[in-house]
Parts: structure tokens; sequence; C-alpha cells
């Protein structure tokens, strides 16, 4: 426990690895860290966490209405990620608990990324590393043509911060630019579809840029990668579920779709074997947002909820729970 004895207190759950707002966190408030235990957590939770009016949580923690019942003093929830999909809203709504996200922390290092994919899938860059590297340059010097980005059709679903960081990118490569959302957004100047399969139906690309909803579930299922033909790519960036995975690999293999770059999973890190000899397909893991540029961003807006919050200032990024 760290900080002024009349400050706050603020849980603190992260891996173990990641300690990058331990100090910012601990120059501010009373931190209780719990990975400064060897206690299993709902133990260490009751015994000590009790008085806690704000829990910050950094990476996949599921915060389940039983991770609630230890913190009856809980009023703030703050995230470390923009996706709350680990989160039980229903029971943060119920007990009147606030919460908010990393907003546009991750912005953009995640559309980086999801260019950085597309460019990879399209040129097969890795696959001609692994070509090199193998010595198959030298023995037959023969190595499959890639495909052209400057021109393609990209759709992109979800138009937030991330889908539009990736759309300036792509401008600079002449990219014709669609995007799909919950409503149209009137000061967009590209093409707005109303359906996914709309959007997959007149692009080459699909970028995957939404958050994960009970209505995002598998939005990409076998008929929208159909309709985005033999040579459509999927780029993913958002999280594994909005896609049906086992039939994006049925998809893959059978050459209904052309390739995937892919920085997230259904189940991670568990990764489906069948893509590891695909050589259309890119791999990555999870690691859109790691960076030293977005932790800063992270921490800092972590810091700015917190002081907002204990001085009855608006927040900075709240999460509507409705």
């Amino acid at each position: 426990m760290a900080g002024a004895s009349d400050s706050p207190l603020v849980l603190l759950h992260r891996p173990p690895s990641l300690d990058f707002m331990d100090e910012i966190l601990s120059r501010n408030f009373r931190i209780l860290n719990t990975n400064n235990s060897s206690e299993p957590l709902p133990i260490f939770l009751s015994r000590h966490a009790s008085s806690a009016r704000a829990f910050v949580v950094v990476g996949r923690f599921f915060v389940t209405a039983e991770i609630l019942s230890y913190l009856p003093s809980l009023q703030l929830l703050v995230c470390g990620s923009v996706g709350v999909d680990h989160v039980d809203l229903a029971e943060c709504k119920r007990r009147r608990v606030v919460v908010t996200n990393a907003r546009n922390a991750f912005s953009d290092d995640v559309a980086d990324c999801a260019v950085g994919l597309l460019i990879s899938v399209l040129r097969r860059i890795p696959a001609g590393d692994r070509f090199i590297r193998s010595g198959d340059w030298e023995k037959s010097g023969e190595f499959r043509l890639g495909s052209k980005v400057s021109g393609k059709r990209v759709g992109i679903l979800g138009f937030g911060s991330i889908g539009s960081f990736v759309a300036k990118r792509l401008e600079g490569f002449d990219c014709v630019i669609s995007y799909n959302s919950r409503s149209e957004k009137p000061s967009v100047p590209y093409r707005y579809y109303s359906d996914i399969l709309s959007l997959a139906a007149n692009n080459d690309v699909l970028v995957l840029c939404c958050s994960l909803t009970e209505q995002t579930h598998h939005i990409v299922n076998r008929e929208v990668m159909e309709s985005l033909g033999k040579d459509g790519v999927i780029i993913n960036v958002g999280r594994g579920k909005l896609i049906d995975e086992k039939e994006m690999v049925k998809c893959l293999a059978d050459g209904v779709i052309g390739g995937a770059g892919l920085d997230v999973f259904e189940n991670e890190p568990a990764v489906p074997e069948e893509l590891f000899g695909l050589e259309n397909v890119v791999l990555s893991p999870h690691s859109g947002v790691a960076t030293q540029g977005s932790l800063d961003n992270v921490a800092e807006i972590t810091l700015a909820n917190l002081k907002a919050f204990f001085s009855n200032r608006p927040l900075l990024s709240p999460v509507r729970l409705d």
C-alpha cells in the first residue's frame, strides 16, 4: 500500500508483468495491489478490499458479479482497455458502480497495427521472410505474387476512433473507404452501408474495429465471408469473437476468402493450429496496443479519471451501462 494515508483506497489488479502505472498511481492514492499477495483473490478481496472505492483493472481480467460482491464500497471501475466485454455491466449498473475505459489511448497504435497487417497479408511480407530464411529463394528463386494495396476497396466495421484512424491512414494508399456502424455519421465523407453483408459484398477488405457485444458476436459468419469473396481479406484488430473462427478457418483453407490478418482470437491465447500452415494468414499475439506510447496514454487517462471522480468532476471516458 502506498500514497498519502488520508487519500482514497484504490484497488489495482494487473498481469504481473504490466506494472507501468504502479508508480504514478501510488504517488496519488493508497494502492492495494492484488499482485502483492499470495492469497487466493476472493480471500484477498474479502480481507483487504472492502473499503476500496475505486478498482483499476489492467488486461482481460473478468469483473464478474462474484468479484463485485467482495467490494461493497466500490463506486468506480476503471478499465485499462477500450473494450469492456470482460465486465458485467448489468451488475455494475445494478450496484451503481460507474465504469470508465481507456477511450482513445490505443487508437493510433491499433490503427497502425491494422494497416500493418493489411500490407503484410496482401504483399505476403511474413511469407517472404520465411521463404528467404528457409533457403527456398536460393533453391527455387520463385516466390508467389502478392496483391496490390493501393486502390483497394476497404470496408471498416465500427467507425469509432480506431476505425476513423484506419481510414485516414489508408487514404494515403488511395483506398476507397466505406464503413458500417450502429448509425450513419453525417460528418464522415465515406460511403455508409447499413448492414455487414452489403459492406462485405462491395469491398476487397474488411477491417474489424467494432466493440464486442451481443449484437456483434460472430457478426462475421460464413455468409459474410462468402459475400467478401475468394480474393477478399479480413483484418481483425477488434475482438476475436467478432468472427466465427471455426468457419473462418474453413473458409481460408477452402479458398472461400483470400486471406486474413489477425491480432485477436476467440479463445486467447489459444489459436487454431490449422492457421499455422496457411501462407495467406498473418498472426499477431493481441499486440496492437503493445507500445510504450499506448501504455503511457492508459496510465494518464486512468489517473485523470480517478482524480476527476474523487474531486466530483466529470469523468473523461465514462462507459454507458444501458
